[in-house]
């Protein structure tokens, strides 16, 4: 069965193909167009824009890559939310206007879980605990019975939109959570900042707070921004190892996976690492696969569609608060 899929949530068009024909998946394209605005952060309209803009060339890119064409395609998958709802309709509209024109079936999919499937799917795990960190997201989380439920969680903002935020202050320019990273790297001064626990869920903003108001003292220096953003992330990386260790032994699991975009980061993944190896459990991160793009909605449109999953052209309406918990596991 071959299987496109198109994710578009918020800054990356991405168009994934695979087939998993003969028993083994493969991988047949992945090709990503990612919107980067001149300066600020991500405005919703002008992504869409830049979507829409850049959706035929993505699709035709990924068919010519595959060697295929479009009518070889048995099923089409998207990214029904949650994300940014002018980026969402775009990504749709896409995916609807080929279903209804070459007559495959469609089926939308849960972003959030499809971070997670890939991340599954390529680390060979089973019911690991699942540490998911994105711009808009930061939960954590086990399957059980057909659900993935939310231990903890962000009760504010999420760890990339904290990152994000933070350098748009300093003047980052967009992406900002690898140039705090980069920068984090010379830091050697640890400020103290709120550290912010509330059992098994984490606030992150007025951390955010805090940092920022740092600007404002006086002699700042580019030495002070990399202590800062030192400071920064190993205070809100230490919060989110904690939440996820005291889920660890709550639940007794033996597999961590890291996923979802801001699991790119080097430091986040060796803290994490480290905590999985103290209680001797296997730690992951699906490496390339972490950032948005369109094999994980594939894999995870194949999987609902092997589980006997249908949607009528109806229900393929985009769910801008589409929750991680609200979704039917159906699959193994």
């Amino acid at each position: 069965m071959i299987v496109l899929g198109i994710e578009g949530t918020a800054h990356t068009f991405g168009v994934g193909i695979i087939n998993d024909s003969g028993g083994e998946l493969k991988i047949l394209a992945d090709v990503r167009k990612v919107y980067s605005p001149a300066e600020g952060g991500i405005n919703p309209y002008f992504a869409a824009e830049f979507m829409a803009g850049n959706a035929d060339i993505a699709i035709k890119e990924a068919l010519k890559i595959s060697d295929l064409d479009i009518r070889d395609i048995d099923l089409l998958a998207f990214s029904q939310g949650p994300g940014l709802g002018p980026a969402l309709r775009t990504a749709a509209t896409s995916a609807r206007t080929l279903s209804l024109y070459h007559s495959i079936p469609l089926l939308g999919v849960n972003h959030c879980v499809a971070h997670i499937e890939i991340g599954i799917h390529l680390g060979h795990l089973q019911n690991p605990l699942i540490v998911y960190v994105s711009g808009g997201n930061t939960q954590i989380l086990i399957r059980r019975e057909n659900f993935y439920g939310i231990f903890g969680e962000t009760m504010d903002i999420g760890l990339g939109n904290l990152l994000d935020k933070f350098g748009r202050e300093f003047g980052l320019k967009h992406p900002q959570g690898p140039k705090v990273e980069d920068l984090a790297k010379s830091g050697k001064n640890f400020i103290d900042l709120p550290y912010t626990v509330k059992g098994a869920n984490l606030c992150l903003s007025g951390l955010l707070t805090s940092a920022i108001r740092k600007k404002s003292d006086e002699n700042f220096t580019y030495k002070n921004l990399c202590d800062l953003c030192y400071s920064l992330q190993e205070t809100a990386f230490s919060m989110l190892v904690e939440v996820s260790e005291r889920a660890l032994a709550h639940l007794n699991a033996e597999q961590v996976l890291l996923t979802g975009g801001v699991g790119n980061n080097k430091r986040l993944q060796e803290m994490l690492m480290l905590m999985a190896k103290e209680h001797n459990v296997k730690f992951f991160v699906p490496e390339n696969y972490c950032s948005d793009n369109g094999i994980m909605i594939a894999l995870t449109g194949l999987k609902m569609f092997k589980a006997g999953i249908r949607q009528k052209f109806e229900e393929t309406k985009v769910k801008q608060r589409f929750r991680t918990d609200k979704v039917e596991i159906l699959w193994d």
